[in-house]
């Protein structure tokens, strides 16, 4: 890791400015070489937290102007000497500035490198690095504040709170079990059973937290289906804001599924507008009914939408039927007209049902409540700990299991030798979990998932 890493941090397109992001012992030194402030200074010179203004020199031609910012080590993103040089934004001036800072000494970052730096400097653990692409890949509000307090350690506290619990009864055990002749004094095996019980509940919380906390990072698989002209396209273009599906009063006019991310109140709708449901001898038609049919069955909620102002018929009872255990809200559009739909036989098939008028935009708030009790995330806490990642969420399912098995022993009379292996294997896995013993396989796995530049 002595080699000194640049990359842009930016995105590359037109912008008012792009940021090429250097790091490493010759950061300031590389960035001197191309650098010339107004003011004469070098950056060299300058206190960490300090910025300058001046050029980026190529071959003795200038480049751009910048605005130089120096963060001297420790006090940094990666805990390395970093110079941040700010030039105009677009897809040539930032490459040829990134290219200059390689020409004169610098390695092209890999993906995530930067972090991975701030991680093994010690600046943050494994959870807080995993936090950082969850901010970046938020699609809303609660995601993004979650993300945020992940990144500020909050379950990194909830995690070392867990661990304090154990620790101290394995170093007990051992120091008894390997100091037999001094005056340790025996386990309290109560007191043990005692912790580990706290432990496993602490966990049991976290994993119980798991999918819920997994809806609002990556949201829900969401489906609009129901018969022709029910209103599906107003409804998707209704929540999406903008006209996603053609709106007409053919039946059939939409063949292919549509697809749009909307945010829903605290939950990320990953929504799809699907032909109407019925039976036709439209060989295109057809197809389009299957391929909805079909995603029936694998998606995560189902929006079924209803015409209040027609009865029921045999597309509606059959897409009933099709819903099976799938969570599902019954969408009575249509409510500014007078109602003569079945509601009775509705409830009789589907929890929850609103009333909305799509076409005139209303009804979004009870939606919104009738998503979010079905997600589970009506009452999600953003300032709680959640696991947010399969690697974590398999980290703390071993610590459980260990913990189990410990209280297992512990219950049925075995040695305190084969309690302690239990307990650190707990111990173990929540160590991998932050990162302080995590193998450098599992290290690059969570790295490689990054942009360049972050």
């Amino acid at each position: 890791m002595n080699k000194t890493i640049a990359a842009i941090s930016t995105p590359l397109g037109s912008g008012g400015i792009g940021v090429i992001r250097i790091s490493g012992d010759k950061a300031v030194s590389i960035a001197d070489t191309i650098f010339k402030s107004v003011s004469g200074k070098k950056l060299n010179t300058l206190k960490g937290y300090t910025a300058a203004f001046g050029k980026i020199y190529d071959n003795g031609e200038p480049l751009d102007e910048v605005v130089a910012t120096v963060f001297l080590a420790p006090h940094s993103y990666t805990g390395e000497d970093v110079v941040e040089l700010s030039c105009h934004g677009g897809v040539y001036i930032t490459n040829q500035v990134l290219r200059t800072v390689l020409n004169n000494g610098a390695s092209l970052a890999e993906a995530g490198e930067f972090t991975k730096r701030a991680f093994l400097n010690g600046k943050i653990d494994l959870t807080e690095s995993e936090a950082v692409m969850d901010i970046i890949s938020a699609k809303g509000r609660a995601a993004a504040r979650s993300a945020l307090n992940i990144k500020d350690g909050r379950l990194r506290k909830e995690i070392d709170e867990v661990k304090a619990l154990l620790v101290d009864n394995a170093a007990h055990l051992s120091a008894w079990a390997d100091y037999p002749e001094e005056d340790i004094p025996e386990v309290s095996e109560s007191h043990l059973l005692e912790s580990v019980s706290l432990a496993a509940e602490k966990l049991e919380k976290l994993l119980k937290g798991y999918d819920v906390g997994k809806v609002i990072k990556e949201g829900v698989d969401t489906l609009i289906i129901g018969k022709p002209n029910v209103g599906k396209s107003t409804l998707m273009n209704f929540l999406s804001g903008c006209e996603k599906s053609i709106v007409t009063d053919i039946p059939g006019t939409t063949r292919d599924i549509i697809q749009e991310t909307v945010v829903l109140g605290s939950v990320v709708l990953l929504l799809s507008d699907t032909a109407g449901l019925r039976d036709t001898d439209n060989p295109i038609e057809k197809i389009g009914v299957d391929l909805a049919k079909k995603r029936l069955q694998s998606c995560g909620l189902v929006l079924a939408v209803f015409d209040a102002s027609r009865p029921l018929d045999e597309n509606d009872y059959q897409m009933l039927d099709l819903l099976g255990d799938v969570p599902s809200v019954a969408v009575i559009n249509k409510s500014d007209l007078e109602s003569v739909i079945d509601t009775d036989y509705i409830k009789n098939k589907v929890s929850e049902i609103v009333y909305v008028s799509a076409v005139k935009g209303e009804g979004l708030e009870a939606l919104t409540e009738a998503v979010e009790k079905l997600t589970g995330t009506a009452d999600f806490d953003e300032n709680s700990a959640v696991l947010s990642t399969e690697r974590q969420r398999e980290c703390a399912v071993n610590a459980l299991n260990a913990l189990k098995d410990t209280k297992a022993a512990l219950e049925t009379g075995m040695t305190l030798d084969a309690v302690t292996v239990s307990l650190e294997e707990a111990i173990q896995s929540l160590l991998e979990l932050t990162g302080e013993r995590a193998s450098e396989v599992v290290v690059h796995g969570v790295f490689s998932k990054f942009c360049v530049g972050k």
